[in-house]
């Protein structure tokens, strides 16, 4: 019994135990990543303070997201001419200083609404260059043998993450405020800096440099590639319909917290966790399956869909976590699966 779940467990977190420099960046991505959805729990919730509009606070997660839709096509062929390592660490200083202005600002009591947007597109054009960067540095850091185990392990981290994150910055803001939160956060940043300057640079897998010099090309070139390409077709179709229209729903949790179940920030922290705790478990199940599938992808999708509808009108808040935490299994298995392959 004890032999079988080593076995188990050695083949779950075979990236951890194989490559170090893995094995650092694990460690400190799950600090950041947690201090990044308090971060996320507190925006929202304070531009729903000083707003009181549903709106504004989707209108927020677009400021995030519209430079990764903007720039995602060009990223890739950007990224290869640079060293992901360096660009990575620049990233991160970039987001750290980022969070610590938001931190003064809110702390201090004069944030304005149109500073935290502006923060917040900000935060999603340097976003948009770390994410595919550090997606090319795990490959780096396992290569190709250990890649699906290593991509999963880190959603693994962003889904543990979803656990830890809302539900520390969920009782953070209701005892702290929003502005203590942001600060955490950009302490929290520390932690993956050390991480990478720790890195025995010598034991990365370095692919050769893109030979395509302009961007535009680039962007073409992986596009027809998807296009000749059945499985990369059916990961692209898949994650282009539902990152446009269910992936970040999520945005709505403060509104499912303060308008359908009348509660507050505690409630928000909560119900973001129970969806974080869904997704870890996909992300464990990916992890021990080390394969990318299609008919993981395709399964994961139509459930993420289904239940996403099912949870529209509900109104009890056991109902809406059991829900929540089933979609977050749904969101990893098709997420991760797409983005492995």
């Amino acid at each position: 019994m004890s032999s079988s779940l080593a076995q188990v467990g050695g083949r779950t977190f075979a990236s951890v135990r194989k490559h170090r420099n893995y094995r650092l960046y694990f460690a400190g991505n799950l600090v950041s990543f947690t201090g990044t959805w308090m971060q996320q729990i507190a925006a929202s919730w304070l531009v729903l303070r000083l707003t009181h509009s549903p709106v504004l606070v989707g209108a927020l997660a677009l400021c995030q997201l519209l430079p990764v839709t903007a720039m995602g096509l060009f990223v890739g062929t950007l990224i290869d001419r640079y060293d992901v390592r360096r660009l990575v660490i620049r990233a991160e200083i970039l987001q750290m200083a980022n969070a610590a202005l938001l931190a003064a600002l809110t702390i201090a009591g004069v944030v304005r609404v149109w500073e935290v947007f502006a923060l917040a597109a900000f935060q999603g054009i340097v976003g948009a260059i770390d994410a595919p960067a550090r997606h090319s540095l795990v490959f780096q850091m396992v290569g190709p043998e250990d890649l699906a185990n290593a991509v999963s392990l880190s959603s693994s981290l962003g889904t543990m993450a979803r656990v830890l994150g809302p539900a520390i910055g969920g009782a953070v803001v209701a005892t702290a405020g929003e502005g203590t939160a942001f600060a955490l956060n950009s302490l929290s940043f520390f932690a993956i800096l050390a991480s990478l300057w720790s890195m025995d640079v010598s034991k990365l897998h370095r692919p050769g440099k893109s030979e395509e010099s302009n961007v535009l090309k680039g962007a073409v070139a992986a596009l027809s590639y998807v296009r000749h390409t059945p499985r990369a077709t059916v990961a692209f179709v898949v994650v282009f319909f539902l990152a446009t229209f269910a992936f970040n729903f999520n945005v709505l949790f403060p509104l499912i917290a303060d308008r359908t179940l009348h509660k507050g920030a505690g409630t928000f922290g909560v119900i973001a966790a129970v969806f974080g705790a869904g997704a870890f478990t996909g992300a464990m199940i990916n992890a021990f399956r080390a394969v990318a599938s299609v008919r993981t992808i395709i399964l994961g999708a139509v459930g993420y869909g289904a239940l996403e509808l099912i949870l529209a009108p509900l109104h009890s808040l056991i109902a809406i976590c059991v829900l929540l935490f089933f979609i977050g299994v749904f969101y990893v298995l098709w997420g991760t699966n797409a983005l492995t392959t």
